[in-house]
């Protein structure tokens, strides 16, 4: 049997946020800003697969750790079979470990990218030919309606890996759980990562890398609007800037210009000053407590919290009231 039969495609029709005016609106605000989701074409995700190996940068490889050490307890409180729900295609290892561990019979995952999950799932397809994959194109920011199971039953675990729920602030955070609680039906569980709150000093390595490959991550958004909107940014007029603001309790990302000087775009122009930021990402950390209170104002009861033995990141199961 063709094991891509076993595929099949539910595309929402999501709209997709232009770029260029994204980064035009960005450039407007009195204190310019470009979304992060735009850090993702196709350099900057390598550029990210990098840093991800860096020795400074602990989230991937501690959450895949905490995973491979608790799948069976994860998989006693889901239980097996059922549905693998995930926001956004994720990393393949991650993925992988709760596929061996749950046996599934439906993988469901969620994301604005139809192209680069569709080849995810594929690959999938083939190395799990029992596995039936339904894929759904939708921004998983946004309420919408997951599709009818016809097989597994509907019992759904929800798997928000990466430490991804920090790009939002609180507040939106809370949304996008209560978006999820809705998804899902009571009893049903949520399996998320979250950086935790700890020493700055590894917050601050880990987002100033001494290779500098997070710089030029950072820097590689300024390189993107060159290439496909056809800014004048000079990048070497730009530095990469990084640091945990312990009052708003998160990461903040900046590219400053180091001079005066004039960026265009569409025919406008945009001023900068000697110092001047472009705010370009927020990761926000917490306390275990901090997140479970979010989990439980949204609809979840929290049932179990693993972390690594120096608590630098969590994983947490909860369960929808």
């Amino acid at each position: 049997m063709n094991t891509l039969a076993k595929l099949r495609l539910h595309d929402l029709a999501p709209e997709q946020e232009d770029f260029r005016t994204a980064v035009l609106e960005g450039l407007t605000k009195p204190h310019k800003s470009l979304p992060c989701k735009f850090f993702y074409d196709a350099v900057g995700s390598a550029l990210f697969d990098r840093i991800c190996e860096l020795p400074e940068y602990y989230p991937t490889r501690t959450e895949i750790d905490i995973l491979t050490e608790a799948a069976p307890q994860i998989a006693d409180l889901a239980g097996r079979g059922g549905v693998l729900v995930e926001y956004g295609s994720g990393s393949s290892m991650k993925t992988r470990l709760l596929l061996d561990a749950l046996a599934p019979d439906v993988y469901m995952p969620i994301d604005i990218s139809r192209q680069h999950m569709l080849g995810a799932c594929h690959t999938l397809a083939q190395d799990y030919p029992a596995l039936h994959l339904m894929a759904v194109c939708a921004d998983y920011t946004r309420p919408f309606t997951l599709p009818r199971v016809a097989r597994g039953g509907q019992r759904r675990l929800a798997f928000f890996p990466g430490s991804s729920i920090g790009n939002f602030a609180p507040l939106e955070a809370l949304r996008f759980l209560k978006n999820v609680a809705h998804q899902l039906t009571a009893g049903d569980g949520l399996l998320i990562g979250v950086d935790l709150k700890k020493d700055p000093a590894i917050l601050n390595a880990a987002y100033n890398d001494s290779a500098g490959v997070t710089a030029a991550f950072n820097l590689n958004l300024l390189a993107r609007c060159n290439r496909e909107l056809g800014t004048n940014f000079d990048l070497s007029a730009f530095a990469h800037r990084a640091f945990y603001n312990a009052a708003a309790g998160r990461i903040e990302m900046h590219l400053d210009s180091l001079r005066a000087q004039t960026v265009r775009l569409a025919g406008q122009a945009f001023e900068f000053t000697a110092g001047e930021s472009i705010h370009t990402e927020n990761s926000y950390k917490y306390r275990p407590d901090e997140f479970r209170h979010l989990a439980t104002q949204a609809g979840f009861e929290p049932r179990q919290t693993w972390a690594d033995t120096g608590e630098l990141f969590g994983v947490l199961y909860l369960r929808r009231r």
